[in-house]
């Protein structure tokens, strides 16, 4: 097992600036030890049909469930949660202990 993820796919609601989000998101991941690493990305390649109006990923890794747990609750993830939340039309949201296939090279 390679730790546990926390994977949120999102939507932001129109004449949202996805740039200060991400900017919020960034500031959030650093302040938080229990966040391993964080990755991000928007989506340029996938068919409409396909991506369903979702535009960006947001994936976090942590050590354990636990730590993934503590970072739920800690004040600054409950603060930005709140904004976060109001800036999004639609959201998939996947926390999952990660099984390695195939490890980076």
């Amino acid at each position: 097992m390679a730790g546990f993820k926390h994977l949120v796919i999102v939507k932001f609601k129109e004449g949202t600036a996805a740039a200060d989000m991400l900017k919020g998101m960034e500031k959030l991941v650093s302040e938080i030890d229990a966040v391993k690493s964080f990755e991000w990305g928007q989506d340029i390649e996938s068919e409409e049909m396909l991506r369903q109006g979702f535009t960006h990923a947001f994936l976090m890794t942590f050590d354990s469930k636990e730590d993934y747990t503590a970072f739920v609750g800690h004040p600054s993830h409950v603060e930005f949660s709140a904004t976060f939340s109001t800036a999004i039309d639609k959201v998939v949201l996947l926390d999952f202990p990660c099984v390695v296939a195939k490890g980076s090279a």
